[in-house]
């Protein structure tokens, strides 16, 4: 008898160990929306419920597609989500406890739920069915059970609540919600009208001098999400609809809000990954902890094939390895015979932009295994450890190019600075500043960050690099590293770009729209 409760002793314990152990703190969770009682979210692609007060949630979804945008029903009953089941985006609607999934959108359009209509019977949603380009989406309502569409009085429509009393929608014509746009004031800043669905008047919420949307209705009290603040992070705004006052509702300074739900009596939101929850009666935030009780599937390790996620490629001085990064990881592979080396095997750490050295000793890249992107190096055939070289602290970088006498690398980094690097002492020195040099190549050609080159000459006293200048054409620039001057050195006229030394060190070629078609001058 003894030996039977010691058993269920230790039975019971290993069940509460595997529940600890499954029990994920669930940090970047998305699109989390409330009602009187219970909390929902995206998180991992699928829809998650749990109590208000945050702690353990239950899945509500399982199929392999991605299901988001969760909204309650006014009663709290139902969830209506979008979800891509059969290859497209389409509006469900489940129960807030769970069951069946009922499919409310037919169309193959992708169609977004935004929430519903006061009475419960009826659902918001933005989709791209009539638009001639699918470029933008207009706003539809749908009843709950399904049915064809019911087209709304407004031309475009992205986000967007009906008003309490049902006569009043709230709506953004565009967004930059889905985009990585940050402090954008350009012409497609996102906007919010107001539109009286009863006699056809509008009028716009808010200033041209700042971003407007996710609208939220409370009374009289429509909350948006903008980005109008001294720090312009985007921030929960209260905007009192009688008498047009604003008042900034939460103070985030290091991140911004995202998606931004209302319920009966709170509002909840996403910032910094961390899901926070605040009391409309006296609009103050607590965070909400989520924990996602699975059974860690997920976590165990994997054998993944990486063959259609190469990128960050070097090719060695011998010519007979190549290194690539693929899956956060860097492999060498030979050009004809040899074994594939995983250099790194760092789970949980990613390493980018590889780059072999000019003895071909060394492999440079950038590690986060620090928490930020640091300069690395490691030895190129995989013995010894690796070695950190700079302690730049938050921020991205980009590509790598050694010095031939490999002393020194060039980078770009997110912030336009082009740099270099003593491989020694880890010491950096800024030599440049690009003025428009975005992340992805734009669309008249003009090199981006994730395109950045930089030339050296043979004897590693000089490097070469390009940049869009004042007129926003391309310009050659040159550092002379023993004076430490850089120069323009070429008129930014013709669009110049992608300069190289040649091998004697006495012709820099680059790249110019000199004539018609593009060639190397």
């Amino acid at each position: 008898m003894r030996q039977l409760r010691l058993a269920s002793v230790i039975a019971i314990f290993s069940v509460f160990s595997l529940v600890a152990l499954a029990q994920l703190d669930a940090l970047l969770v998305r699109e989390p929306a409330v009602s009187g009682g219970l909390i929902a979210f995206s998180y991992g692609g699928d829809i998650w419920v749990m109590p208000k007060s945050g702690g353990a949630a239950s899945r509500l979804t399982t199929a392999p597609g991605i299901e988001q945008f969760p909204k309650f029903s006014p009663d709290g009953k139902l969830l209506a989500f979008t979800g891509n089941y059969d290859g497209n985006d389409d509006v469900y609607v489940i129960p807030a406890e769970g069951g069946e999934i009922r499919r409310v959108t037919h169309h193959p359009a992708f169609d977004r739920v935004l929430g519903w209509f006061p009475d419960g019977k009826s659902l918001l949603v933005a989709s791209s069915m009539e638009s001639p380009v699918s470029r933008y989406s207009q706003l539809y309502k749908v009843s709950a059970n399904g049915g064809l569409p019911e087209k709304l009085p407004v031309p475009y429509g992205e986000f967007g609540a009906i008003s309490e009393d049902g006569t009043v929608l709230a709506y953004c014509p565009n967004s930059e919600d889905l985009r990585t746009w940050k402090r954008y004031r350009g012409g497609d800043v996102s906007r919010i009208w107001l539109f009286n669905l009863k006699d056809k008047t509008s009028r716009r919420v808010g200033d041209a001098g700042a971003s407007y949307s996710q609208p939220m209705w409370h009374g009289s009290t429509l909350y948006v999400l903008s980005d109008r603040g001294a720090n312009e992070r985007y921030n929960v705004w209260a905007y009192d609809t009688k008498t047009g006052a604003w008042r900034e509702a939460t103070h985030f300074a290091d991140f911004d809000v995202h998606f931004p739900s209302i319920g009966p009596g709170d509002m909840v939101f996403e910032a910094g990954g961390q899901l926070y929850i605040m009391d409309l009666a006296n609009e103050k935030v607590a965070p909400v902890k989520a924990e996602a009780i699975t059974d860690a599937a997920t976590l165990r390790p994997q054998t993944k094939k990486v063959a259609g996620e190469v990128k960050g490629a070097d090719i060695s001085p011998s010519g007979k390895r190549v290194v690539f990064e693929a899956r956060g990881d860097l492999f060498t592979v030979p050009a004809e015979h040899g074994p594939t080396l995983n250099l790194t095997r760092t789970s949980g750490v990613a390493e980018r932009f590889p780059a072999w050295s000019p003895d071909g000793k060394w492999i440079v890249y950038w590690s986060d295994r620090t928490g930020e992107y640091e300069l690395t190096v490691r030895p190129a055939d995989g013995s010894g450890e690796e070695r950190t070289v700079t302690k730049l602290g938050p921020g991205y970088r980009y590509g790598i190019f050694w010095s031939p006498d490999g002393k020194t690398v060039a980078f770009a980094d997110q912030a336009m600075n082009i740099e270099l690097c003593d491989m020694a002492t880890g010491a950096v020195t800024k030599i440049d500043k690009g003025l428009w040099l975005y992340h992805e190549v734009q669309d008249n050609g003009h090199e981006s960050l994730m395109g950045f080159r930089a030339s050296w000459s043979p004897d590693s006293r000089y490097v070469a690099w390009s940049r869009e200048v004042e007129n926003r054409m391309g310009a050659v620039f040159i550092r002379d590293t023993k004076t430490g001057k850089t120069s323009q050195a070429t008129a930014g006229f013709y669009n110049d770009s992608c300069p190289a030394f040649d091998p004697d060190g006495k012709y820099l070629f680059y790249l110019t729209h000199r004539t018609f078609e593009p060639a190397y001058s």
